[in-house]
Parts: C-alpha cells; sequence; structure tokens
C-alpha cells in the first residue's frame, strides 16, 4: 500500500471523527484554513480584497466558502471552483418529542436525508449540534456541542417476537426508531422533554432556562478505521460527503504557485434534503460571492457575466462502486471498483451536470495527474441520484462536471471506501488548483 496514500487516509478519518455534524465539520473546515493563513469575511461587513489573499466566508455555520483570489482579474480569468457537501444523512432529535414509556426516556426523531435506517439500530449512539441560548446580557448566542458518550440506543425487536424480520421489514418512522436515552423514575416524569433539556444542560453547562432551541443529532461514537487484509479499505460513518470535503480543503490550502485565476472551495449544507435552504447549494450562497468578488475588485455587473462564463467548476460526491453482492444494481458497461480512481458520473437526465463538453477536462486532469479515471452511468431502469453540481451550474451558468471517490453502502451508518482513491481524488485536485484552465 502506498504510504503516502495511507497516511492521507487517516488524516481523512480523524476529520470524520470530529465532524460529527455539519456545524463540526465547519468548524474542523475553517480551523484549517486559519492555520493556512485564510482570514473571516462577514457578508454584512465592507470587503476589501488583495490579490493572492485567502478568505473564507461562512453561512448558518453549517456552510462555508474560502477561495484565493489570483494575480489576475476574475473577469479576465475565471474562478477554478471545487464544491462538496457537509451534511450527511442522520437522525434528527424532536426537542419536545420525549416520552417516558417501560420507565424509559425516549426521544422521538425525524430522519434527515435518506439513511439507512436497519444500520441504525443496535449501536452505541451521541448527540451533537447546535444549542441557542440566552446568556446574563440578554444576548442570544450559539454555542456546539458533542457529548461524544454514547448515550443513546435504538433497540432492534428480537427475532422471537417477529420470526419474518429478516424476510423484510419496514421501520416506522415514528414507532421504532425512537431512541431510549436514559431510565427514569416514573413517579417524575410528568415533563419528559424537560427532562431531556435538563440532561443536555447538565452536560454542557449551561442554564436549562437559558436553552432557547436545539438542533441535535444523533451520530455512531464509532470511530472510522483502515481495514482490509491489506489495509486498502476506509469504514466510517460519513464518508459521503466528507471524504471530498477533506480533498477540496487539501487542494485549496495547498501553498500555491502563482495563479491567475481564483481558487474557492465550496463546502454546502444541506444536500441530502435537496439543498433549497439559505445555506445549500440552491440559495444565492455562491452566485452572490462570485459577484461579490467581482465589484469589490473592481469589475462592473457585466465582469460578473464575463468571469462567471470563463469558469470551470468541479462538483464532488460519493459514487457507488460496484457491489459484488449486488451485480444485478449495475449497468455492466459503467461498474466503477473501489480502489480504481476518480469516477465521472453521467446522466442522461442531467442528474449530474457532466456534458460532452466538460467530462474531457477533467479526464486529462487525471492524466496529467497520473491517476486511473473511471465512469459511472446507472441502469437504464435504476434512476441516479442528485448532487450540489447541476443546481450550482444551472444558478452560476458556470460550465461543470461531477466527479466522486467510488464506495459501498452509501447513506449507511457505517460506509467503505478505498484508500488509494482518496489519495487520487486528493492528487487530480490539488493539480486542479495548482494550473490554468487551459494548461
Amino acid at each position: 500500500m502506498n504510504e503516502e496514500a495511507r497516511v492521507l487516509a487517516e488524516d481523512l478519518i480523524s476529520f470524520i471523527n470530529k465532524s460529527v455534524t455539519a456545524f463540526h465539520s465547519v468548524l474542523e473546515i475553517r480551523g484549517k484554513l486559519e492555520k493556512s493563513g485564510f482570514s473571516l469575511l462577514e457578508e454584512e461587513d465592507r470587503w476589501e480584497l488583495e490579490k493572492g489573499g485567502k478568505y473564507f466566508v461562512i453561512r448558518n455555520n453549517s456552510s462555508i466558502i474560502a477561495f484565493v483570489l489570483g494575480n489576475k482579474n476574475v473577469w479576465d480569468s475565471g474562478y477554478k471552483i471545487a464544491g462538496a457537501h457537509t451534511d450527511s444523512p442522520s437522525l434528527k432529535i424532536k426537542n419536545e418529542g420525549a416520552s417516558v414509556k417501560g420507565g424509559l426516556l425516549r426521544m422521538s426523531v425525524e430522519p434527515y436525508g435518506g439513511a439507512i435506517f436497519s444500520t441504525w439500530l443496535d449501536r452505541n449512539l451521541s448527540i451533537a449540534g447546535r444549542v441557542v441560548y440566552e446568556n446574563d446580557k440578554g444576548e442570544i448566542l450559539s454555542d456546539f456541542i458533542d457529548l461524544k458518550d454514547p448515550v443513546a440506543l435504538i433497540p432492534n425487536q428480537a427475532i422471537h417476537m417477529n420470526r419474518e424480520l429478516n424476510k423484510g421489514f419496514e421501520y416506522n418512522k415514528q414507532n421504532h426508531l425512537q431512541a431510549v436515552i436514559s431510565g427514569v423514575d416514573k413517579e417524575n416524569s410528568d415533563d419528559p422533554s424537560f427532562i431531556f433539556k435538563s440532561m443536555i444542560a447538565g452536560k454542557t453547562g449551561l442554564s436549562v432556562e437559558k436553552i432557547l432551541d436545539m438542533e441535535l443529532f444523533l451520530y455512531d461514537v464509532q470511530e472510522g478505521l483502515i481495514n482490509g487484509i491489506n489495509d486498502e479499505f476506509i469504514s466510517a460513518a460519513r464518508i459521503d460527503n466528507l471524504a471530498m470535503c477533506h480533498s477540496i480543503l487539501l487542494a485549496v490550502t495547498e501553498p500555491p504557485s502563482d495563479s491567475n485565476e481564483t481558487n474557492m472551495a465550496v463546502f454546502f449544507d444541506n444536500e441530502e434534503i435537496g439543498s433549497r435552504t439559505i445555506q445549500g447549494a440552491d440559495s444565492s450562497f455562491l452566485r452572490d460571492l462570485l459577484d461579490r468578488i467581482t465589484v469589490v475588485t473592481g469589475g462592473t455587473a457585466e465582469d460578473s457575466y464575463r468571469s462567471r462564463a470563463r469558469s470551470f467548476s468541479i462538483s464532488a460526491d460519493g459514487a457507488h462502486a460496484h457491489h459484488p453482492n449486488f451485480a444485478e444494481s449495475h449497468d455492466p458497461a459503467y461498474s466503477p471498483v473501489i480502489n480504481g480512481g476518480p469516477v465521472i458520473k453521467v446522466s442522461s437526465n442531467y442528474k449530474y451536470s457532466t456534458t460532452s463538453e466538460t467530462s474531457p477536462f477533467f479526464k486529462r486532469l487525471c492524466r496529467d495527474a497520473s491517476v486511473p479515471c473511471q465512469e459511472l452511468i446507472n441502469r437504464s431502469d435504476i434512476p441516479s441520484g442528485s448532487t450540489i453540481g447541476t443546481i450550482s451550474s444551472s444558478l452560476t451558468g458556470i460550465k461543470s462536471i461531477d466527479v466522486g471517490s467510488p464506495m459501498f453502502a452509501m447513506h449507511s451508518i457505517r460506509e467503505t471506501a478505498g484508500v488509494l482513491d482518496h489519495y487520487y481524488m486528493t492528487e487530480v485536485l490539488k493539480r486542479f488548483f495548482k494550473y490554468g484552465l487551459n494548461s
């Protein structure tokens, strides 16, 4: 195994272990950016940008866009953009959904995105997310919490109670996915939701009376690891899509050569639920930023259109690897394999942004980086998923391609990807940011 690839995979696992929610992903990305000399820009402030300057902007504390301003005006050179998403399928706790049954405090959950529910049962789960509270001065503030300890469990039904369980069972989202949090005294359980909020307050040091709202998610406490007899696989939660976030982050923070184009790394939230939020790909966030950079650096409204027309975007998201146990799910002519290199994703219905013009550009990047390349088209009778690529491209008018590293069990609580594939993708993205669009 390539030692450099293994070290990179271990760094990815560390990144995933800390990025337990989209909020925590942004905290990790921000920390890496600041260590690399990037400065925070607030959207409500006036901006002053310098050529070669490194900056980032945050929305909702769950989306973040970083950029390195090129040496040439953006309307003469364009943007090189690589994008991914910070969120993953999960189970979001309903703050007022507590109940006591059988002496157990349970919290009902609302599925976030398309999780494989059965993989969440009988796992050691913790709680993380955002707590909004009022301080002693009457200010409304946010704090990001991670309980880290296994404080929740969604127990399965015993096979003795349902002999048909292995023949296929549909879990009812309201009834069967409730998380057991604690045993409680039935005599003191008149307000179960207050009991839960008190537990969160006790774990975080906040006064329960000061907590105004919470966005809390369950996550698996088992950390990621490298496995396989030759250490060729990465097994972890949230590989979709933190692996692509990690590659893009490493690429944009690589010490640059003199670049004429402006390099931009985009990390959107809410892709798993359709992206239509103020911090999602189907928002004004990216377009606002692109046009604002043009104006702040002396360009006109027309220059904004010119800069976008000269740009190129790579949308990076996980791709489905050929699954030998479910070979019938794949088109045999398009079955990417793990550790076979980045996958170009194609859809005749434009679920992906790839076109016959943008695909050769990425293939050339792979060739120049000495990295293998694969293609994916779904079976004609199985519709493909969607990504941020088509959304961002349609909103900005920027040419785009959808790519990703191949993986197993996408949207399971634990996914599997290739050690070499993560190295390959990172190398290609580094080359994208390092060299000109026409080099």
